[in-house]
Protein backbone atom coordinates (compact mmCIF):
# COMPACT_ATOMS: atom_id res chain seq x y z
CA UNK A 1 0.00 0.00 0.00
CA UNK A 2 1.09 3.58 -0.61
CA UNK A 3 0.65 5.44 2.64
CA UNK A 4 1.24 8.77 0.88
CA UNK A 5 -2.31 8.37 -0.36
CA UNK A 6 -5.27 9.21 1.85
CA UNK A 7 -7.12 6.27 3.39
CA UNK A 8 -10.41 5.30 1.79
CA UNK A 9 -11.78 4.53 5.25
CA UNK A 10 -10.54 5.97 8.53
CA UNK A 11 -12.13 4.74 11.77
CA UNK A 12 -11.19 6.19 15.15
CA UNK A 13 -12.49 4.98 18.54
CA UNK A 14 -15.69 3.57 17.05
CA UNK A 15 -18.19 2.37 19.64
CA UNK A 16 -21.55 0.77 18.90
CA UNK A 17 -24.08 -0.20 21.55
CA UNK A 18 -27.25 -2.21 21.27
CA UNK A 19 -29.22 -1.39 24.36
CA UNK A 20 -26.77 -1.76 27.22
CA UNK A 21 -24.45 -4.08 25.31
CA UNK A 22 -21.32 -2.64 23.73
CA UNK A 23 -20.91 -4.73 20.56
CA UNK A 24 -18.04 -2.71 19.03
CA UNK A 25 -15.45 -1.47 21.50
CA UNK A 26 -13.32 1.49 20.51
CA UNK A 27 -12.26 0.26 17.06
CA UNK A 28 -9.58 2.15 15.16
CA UNK A 29 -8.24 1.22 11.72
CA UNK A 30 -7.62 2.47 8.19
CA UNK A 31 -8.33 0.97 4.80
CA UNK A 32 -6.08 2.01 1.92
CA UNK A 33 -6.79 2.39 -1.81
CA UNK A 34 -6.72 -0.89 -3.71
CA UNK A 35 -6.97 -3.12 -0.64
CA UNK A 36 -9.29 -6.03 -0.08
CA UNK A 37 -9.74 -5.52 3.65
CA UNK A 38 -11.26 -8.64 5.14
CA UNK A 39 -13.36 -8.41 8.29
CA UNK A 40 -13.27 -11.87 9.86
CA UNK A 41 -15.30 -13.21 12.74
CA UNK A 42 -17.55 -16.04 13.76
CA UNK A 43 -21.32 -15.72 13.96
CA UNK A 44 -22.34 -13.00 16.38
CA UNK A 45 -19.03 -11.13 16.19
CA UNK A 46 -20.76 -7.97 14.85
CA UNK A 47 -19.16 -8.06 11.38
CA UNK A 48 -22.44 -7.05 9.77
CA UNK A 49 -22.92 -4.21 12.26
CA UNK A 50 -19.50 -2.83 11.35
CA UNK A 51 -20.13 -3.06 7.61
CA UNK A 52 -23.53 -1.42 7.96
CA UNK A 53 -21.88 1.49 9.76
CA UNK A 54 -19.21 1.86 7.07
CA UNK A 55 -21.90 1.80 4.36
CA UNK A 56 -23.98 4.45 6.14
CA UNK A 57 -26.87 2.03 6.74
CA UNK A 58 -26.68 2.20 10.55
CA UNK A 59 -25.76 5.06 12.83
CA UNK A 60 -23.19 4.47 15.56
CA UNK A 61 -22.89 5.43 19.20
CA UNK A 62 -19.59 7.33 19.30
CA UNK A 63 -16.24 7.78 17.63
CA UNK A 64 -15.34 9.06 14.16
CA UNK A 65 -15.75 7.39 10.77
CA UNK A 66 -14.57 8.89 7.49
CA UNK A 67 -15.34 7.18 4.17
CA UNK A 68 -13.91 8.61 0.94
CA UNK A 69 -13.07 11.78 2.83
CA UNK A 70 -16.60 12.25 4.23
CA UNK A 71 -17.43 12.38 7.92
CA UNK A 72 -20.34 9.99 7.54
CA UNK A 73 -22.37 11.55 10.37
CA UNK A 74 -22.37 14.87 8.53
CA UNK A 75 -21.91 14.06 4.86
CA UNK A 76 -23.58 11.21 2.95
CA UNK A 77 -21.84 12.04 -0.32
CA UNK A 78 -19.69 8.91 -0.10
CA UNK A 79 -22.72 6.72 -0.79
CA UNK A 80 -22.86 7.60 -4.49
CA UNK A 81 -19.33 6.21 -4.84
CA UNK A 82 -20.00 3.05 -2.80
CA UNK A 83 -21.42 -0.31 -3.89
CA UNK A 84 -22.99 -2.54 -1.26
CA UNK A 85 -23.76 -6.26 -1.19
CA UNK A 86 -25.62 -7.23 1.98
CA UNK A 87 -25.76 -10.66 3.59
CA UNK A 88 -29.56 -10.55 3.77
CA UNK A 89 -31.19 -10.56 0.34
CA UNK A 90 -31.88 -6.94 -0.56
CA UNK A 91 -32.74 -7.03 -4.24
CA UNK A 92 -36.35 -6.44 -5.26
CA UNK A 93 -37.94 -9.87 -5.00
CA UNK A 94 -40.99 -8.96 -7.10
CA UNK A 95 -38.82 -7.92 -10.06
CA UNK A 96 -36.94 -10.01 -12.58
CA UNK A 97 -33.15 -10.02 -12.54
CA UNK A 98 -32.91 -7.68 -15.53
CA UNK A 99 -35.50 -5.34 -14.04
CA UNK A 100 -33.44 -5.08 -10.85
CA UNK A 101 -30.42 -4.06 -12.90
CA UNK A 102 -32.40 -1.49 -14.88
CA UNK A 103 -34.01 0.00 -11.78
CA UNK A 104 -30.74 0.32 -9.88
CA UNK A 105 -28.95 1.65 -12.96
CA UNK A 106 -31.59 4.38 -13.12
CA UNK A 107 -31.08 5.23 -9.45
CA UNK A 108 -27.31 5.46 -10.00
CA UNK A 109 -27.56 7.31 -13.32
CA UNK A 110 -25.70 4.45 -14.97
CA UNK A 111 -26.36 3.96 -18.66
CA UNK A 112 -27.36 0.80 -20.50
CA UNK A 113 -23.78 0.34 -21.68
CA UNK A 114 -22.78 -0.06 -18.04
CA UNK A 115 -25.61 -2.56 -17.49
CA UNK A 116 -24.54 -4.61 -20.50
CA UNK A 117 -20.94 -4.59 -19.28
CA UNK A 118 -21.71 -5.96 -15.80
CA UNK A 119 -24.14 -8.51 -17.24
CA UNK A 120 -21.43 -9.79 -19.56
CA UNK A 121 -18.65 -9.82 -16.98
CA UNK A 122 -20.76 -11.64 -14.40
CA UNK A 123 -22.29 -13.96 -17.00
CA UNK A 124 -25.91 -13.13 -16.26
CA UNK A 125 -27.35 -13.17 -19.79
CA UNK A 126 -29.36 -16.38 -19.25
CA UNK A 127 -30.93 -15.12 -16.00
CA UNK A 128 -32.20 -11.65 -16.93
CA UNK A 129 -35.79 -12.78 -17.53
CA UNK A 130 -36.00 -14.89 -14.41
CA UNK A 131 -37.59 -13.73 -11.18
CA UNK A 132 -35.07 -12.99 -8.45
CA UNK A 133 -36.68 -15.63 -6.23
CA UNK A 134 -36.21 -18.23 -8.98
CA UNK A 135 -32.44 -18.02 -9.47
CA UNK A 136 -29.79 -20.10 -7.73
CA UNK A 137 -27.84 -18.65 -4.78
CA UNK A 138 -24.63 -18.28 -6.78
CA UNK A 139 -26.41 -16.46 -9.62
CA UNK A 140 -28.16 -14.26 -7.05
CA UNK A 141 -24.78 -13.25 -5.60
CA UNK A 142 -23.48 -12.49 -9.08
CA UNK A 143 -26.56 -10.34 -9.69
CA UNK A 144 -26.16 -8.56 -6.36
CA UNK A 145 -22.52 -7.82 -7.19
CA UNK A 146 -23.48 -6.60 -10.66
CA UNK A 147 -25.97 -4.18 -9.10
CA UNK A 148 -23.33 -2.97 -6.64
CA UNK A 149 -20.82 -2.34 -9.44
CA UNK A 150 -23.20 -0.22 -11.51
CA UNK A 151 -22.11 3.38 -11.68
CA UNK A 152 -18.41 2.51 -11.28
CA UNK A 153 -18.07 2.89 -7.50
CA UNK A 154 -14.73 3.54 -5.82
CA UNK A 155 -15.55 1.38 -2.79
CA UNK A 156 -17.24 -2.02 -2.60
CA UNK A 157 -18.60 -3.21 0.76
CA UNK A 158 -19.70 -6.84 0.75
CA UNK A 159 -20.99 -9.10 3.52
CA UNK A 160 -20.26 -12.84 3.02
CA UNK A 161 -19.98 -12.38 -0.73
CA UNK A 162 -18.89 -15.93 -1.59
CA UNK A 163 -20.34 -17.99 1.25
CA UNK A 164 -22.35 -21.14 0.41
CA UNK A 165 -22.44 -20.72 -3.36
CA UNK A 166 -21.37 -22.91 -6.28
CA UNK A 167 -17.70 -22.98 -7.25
CA UNK A 168 -18.30 -21.52 -10.70
CA UNK A 169 -20.08 -18.45 -9.31
CA UNK A 170 -17.39 -18.11 -6.68
CA UNK A 171 -14.67 -18.05 -9.32
CA UNK A 172 -16.52 -15.40 -11.37
CA UNK A 173 -17.06 -13.20 -8.30
CA UNK A 174 -13.44 -13.48 -7.16
CA UNK A 175 -12.27 -12.64 -10.67
CA UNK A 176 -14.45 -9.53 -10.79
CA UNK A 177 -13.42 -8.36 -7.34
CA UNK A 178 -9.78 -8.65 -8.40
CA UNK A 179 -10.52 -6.73 -11.61
CA UNK A 180 -12.27 -4.04 -9.57
CA UNK A 181 -9.17 -3.68 -7.39
CA UNK A 182 -6.84 -3.59 -10.38
CA UNK A 183 -8.81 -0.61 -11.67
CA UNK A 184 -8.17 1.21 -8.37
CA UNK A 185 -11.23 0.10 -6.41
CA UNK A 186 -11.16 -0.75 -2.72
CA UNK A 187 -13.03 -3.64 -1.10
CA UNK A 188 -14.18 -4.26 2.46
CA UNK A 189 -15.46 -7.83 2.72
CA UNK A 190 -16.81 -9.63 5.79
CA UNK A 191 -16.18 -13.38 5.90
CA UNK A 192 -16.53 -16.21 8.42
CA UNK A 193 -14.70 -19.03 6.65
CA UNK A 194 -10.92 -18.84 7.04
CA UNK A 195 -10.62 -20.67 3.73
CA UNK A 196 -10.99 -17.28 2.06
CA UNK A 197 -8.14 -15.55 3.94
CA UNK A 198 -5.78 -15.67 0.96
CA UNK A 199 -8.00 -13.34 -1.05
CA UNK A 200 -7.55 -10.54 1.50
CA UNK A 201 -4.84 -7.88 1.72
CA UNK A 202 -5.21 -7.69 5.49
CA UNK A 203 -7.56 -9.37 7.94
CA UNK A 204 -9.38 -7.43 10.66
CA UNK A 205 -10.31 -10.07 13.22
CA UNK A 206 -13.37 -9.18 15.29
CA UNK A 207 -13.73 -10.97 18.60
CA UNK A 208 -15.77 -9.88 21.60
CA UNK A 209 -16.23 -6.43 20.09
CA UNK A 210 -12.52 -5.74 19.61
CA UNK A 211 -10.41 -5.77 16.49
CA UNK A 212 -6.94 -7.11 15.72
CA UNK A 213 -5.29 -6.55 12.33
CA UNK A 214 -3.30 -9.41 10.78
CA UNK A 215 -1.47 -10.12 7.59
CA UNK A 216 -3.39 -12.95 5.86
CA UNK A 217 -0.92 -15.74 6.68
CA UNK A 218 -0.71 -14.63 10.30
CA UNK A 219 -4.52 -14.70 10.52
CA UNK A 220 -4.55 -18.26 9.20
CA UNK A 221 -1.85 -19.31 11.67
CA UNK A 222 -3.81 -17.80 14.55
CA UNK A 223 -6.95 -19.62 13.39
CA UNK A 224 -5.10 -22.94 13.09
CA UNK A 225 -3.69 -22.45 16.58
CA UNK A 226 -7.19 -21.87 17.97
CA UNK A 227 -8.51 -24.98 16.23
CA UNK A 228 -5.65 -27.10 17.60
CA UNK A 229 -6.23 -25.74 21.09
CA UNK A 230 -9.92 -26.62 20.99
CA UNK A 231 -9.17 -30.08 19.60
CA UNK A 232 -6.57 -30.75 22.31
CA UNK A 233 -8.97 -29.56 24.99
CA UNK A 234 -11.67 -31.91 23.73
CA UNK A 235 -9.17 -34.75 23.70
CA UNK A 236 -8.32 -34.15 27.33
CA UNK A 237 -12.00 -34.07 28.22
CA UNK A 238 -12.67 -37.35 26.40
CA UNK A 239 -9.68 -39.12 27.96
Amino acid sequence: MDEQKSPVIEVTDLVQRLGREEILKSLSFQVWPGECFGVFGLRGSSKTSLLHILAGVDRYTSGNVKVLGCDIKKDQGFKKHTGLVTQVKSLFQDLKAGENLDFIANLKNAGQANVREVVSRLELEDSLRKGVNQIEPGVYQRLALACALLGSPQLLIADELIKDIDLYSRSIILREVQAFREKGGTVVCAFSNMEFYEHMSRVAWLDNGRISIYEPEAAREHWDSMVRSVAEGQGETDA
